[in-house]
């Protein structure tokens, strides 16, 4: 109980022109695997790329994982003339210029989704979180919900699409949430009623298995744990590393008292769904609303509550320290605000739009491969 597993994504770019790359390149991709071995994979557009933790005891066990998996990647990529960056949507990736990494999986996904699969640029975080044997995950999942806007937009990193400021902290759910069985999960109270959902589908011979369902937080096919998938691809590892620590106390709290949420119901799960937005648009600047007691309040008391509820669980799993890092993320702002920054600076200072959207690239390569702070 209470190991965690981090998966990171990545997009690959071309250091000179800073547009992401059309295709794998061979050499970098050889020499990742090289260093990284199985915690490397691919992924369905050539312009990205994934790393995977073993499941650790620690967040220092996390970091030390994630660090050297950034460190190196960065260092195959550059005698490439390549760079890596972590962020929901890269600034200068189109989508007519993608192509789909070669793999029975992918095709079969693309031959579904269509133009909605070519359009898929973009990168997240997963958390995985081992919970109790004999835990209901899809209890744990109903009464993990109305956290998901709050890690939402702790994590934003995709305010550009297509070259272009996208109004939004967090595009990419945006753009993720035109494929189908994505969002926030269903208001499911059984194991019993999920399995006969999943056996719908399977039978229909609309998914092969539950894999296929990409909900915001999802029962693990794979691994006897919760899976968030609500998160950006984190910039600054410190940010990733804050919100994976403040998800794995959650889901510990939640294991531990059955009583917490358990009154989530329809108009909670509509509530959550109207933050989820807000969290998209606004990022760590929205107004959210209780959805238990219906009252408004703002993404630092929101913090301030949940830190409250996870404190003694924090303790027992030892991530107070990688929590404190929760307050200076609220006080400089996620990635989506400091690339909003750096744009804006650079078009005050002059530059064109284009320069303006190369120096956040820069900037997020440089943060991405920095160490946690």
């Amino acid at each position: 109980m209470d190991k965690i597993g981090i998966e990171e994504e990545f997009f690959v770019f071309d250091r000179r022109t800073r547009r992401a790359a059309r295709r794998m390149d061979r050499v970098f991709l050889a020499r990742a695997r090289d260093a990284l071995g199985e915690h490397l994979m691919t992924e369905m557009l050539q312009s990205q790329i994934e790393v995977a933790t073993p499941p650790c005891e620690t967040m220092e066990e996390a970091r030390t994982h994630l660090a050297h998996y950034r460190r190196a990647l960065a260092e195959a990529a550059a005698p490439r003339g390549l760079g890596i960056a972590a962020m929901g949507t890269f600034p200068l990736a189109f989508w007519p210029e993608q192509e789909m990494t070669p793999k029975a999986r992918y095709g079969a996904i693309m031959q579904d989704l269509q133009m909605i699969g070519a359009r898929n640029m973009l990168c997240g975080m997963h958390v995985h979180v081992a919970v109790r044997d004999g835990a209901s995950r899809i209890d744990l999942i109903r009464r993990l919900t109305p956290y998901l806007p709050l890690l939402l937009a702790l994590s934003t990193s995709s305010p550009f699409w297509q070259g272009h400021l996208s109004g939004l902290r967090g595009y990419r759910l945006a753009a993720y949430d035109e494929l189908p069985r994505t969002g926030l999960p269903e208001l499911f109270r059984t194991e019993a009623e999920y399995e006969e959902y999943v056996g719908a589908l399977v039978a229909a011979r609309i998914i092969p298995d539950a894999s296929y369902i990409w909900w915001a937080v999802r029962p693990s096919l794979s691994h006897p744990t919760i899976e968030l998938r609500v998160a950006d691809s984190c910039t600054r590892l410190a940010d990733a590393l804050a919100i994976a620590a403040l998800f794995r106390c959650i889901v510990r709290a939640l294991d531990e008292n059955p009583a917490l949420n358990a009154g989530f119901d329809r108009v909670g799960r509509a509530i959550t769904a109207e933050n989820k937005w807000h969290a998209q648009r606004h990022g760590l600047g929205a107004t959210f609303v209780d959805p238990f007691s219906r009252a408004p309040f703002d993404a630092a008391t929101w913090l301030a509550s949940v830190r409250e509820i996870v404190a003694p669980h924090a303790a027992a799993l030892g991530c107070g320290g990688t929590l404190a890092h929760l307050d200076t993320i609220l006080a400089e702002g996620s990635s989506a605000d400091r690339q909003i920054a750096v744009y804006r600076a650079a078009r005050d200072a002059g530059g064109q739009r284009l320069t303006a959207v190369r120096d956040v690239i820069d900037w997020a390569a440089a943060e991405t491969r920095a160490p946690a702070r």
